[in-house]
């Protein structure tokens, strides 16, 4: 089950990730295993929990991230692009770019100054090449408006909960794309929006998740 997935080492939390059948695509499982959580998280990284990071801001449970992975691999495909919002420490970012190879691009989003400081520094210390050839950036900006200059992307993933259907964010995504995402307020739910060729959007809900709001700095740093 989720949440007993915890490890001593960043392979033990990958392998029992698999062994609950949290994550089964080969590409996710090498993806996870090529990004290392502790290169993230300072405090108990292969603790399958969400860990504080500062700033009103946590670093989701692997198991969140494999879902998330799981979900969204058909559009994390070689040479696809992909934006994550609310990227915080960077880990999930890395992650995607990783399974987007060298010809695809990952654009993490935050609005949060020192987090973004701090994840831009764990990339380029231990993932240089990819910052360097362009594979992976972080950017400081409101990720609830998304980010214009490198839509529209395959896929985008939100990594704190919208109070709606995040329209704005739906407007880069393309056609076929696929959005993950935590919305609500008292009741969270996590919805995959599929938006197909034509543009028409299917919406649904996967399971219930406790997220932190989608909002401004200074809200956030209240919580």
């Amino acid at each position: 089950m989720a949440w007993t997935c915890s490890g001593e080492t960043n392979d033990e939390l990958v392998t029992n990730l698999q062994n609950e059948r949290i994550i089964s695509c080969d590409r996710v499982v090498s993806a996870m295993r090529a990004v290392d959580r502790a290169h993230f998280a300072a405090f108990r990284p292969y603790e399958d929990s969400p860990q504080i990071i500062g700033h009103g801001a946590t670093i989701s449970a692997p198991h969140m991230h494999g879902y998330a992975l799981e979900h969204l691999k058909t559009y994390l495909q070689p040479g696809m692009k992909a934006l994550d919002v609310g990227s915080g420490s960077g880990y999930l970012t890395a992650c995607m770019a990783a399974m987007v190879g060298e010809n695809g691009r990952v654009v993490g989003i935050d609005h949060i100054p020192e987090l973004v400081t701090t994840s831009k520094a764990a990339l380029d210390r231990h993932y240089s090449q990819w910052t360097q050839s362009g594979r992976v950036k972080v950017v400081l900006g409101d990720g609830r408006q998304g980010y214009l200059p490198d839509a529209p992307y395959d896929c985008i993933h939100v990594g704190a909960a919208a109070s709606k259907r995040p329209d704005e964010l739906l407007g880069q995504l393309k056609s076929p794309g696929r959005m993950f995402a935590p919305v609500g307020t008292s009741k969270q739910r996590i919805v995959v929006y599929d938006k197909d060729r034509d543009g028409h959007i299917v919406q649904k809900e996967i399971m219930g998740v406790l997220y932190v709001p989608l909002t401004d700095p200074e809200t956030q740093q209240l919580h």
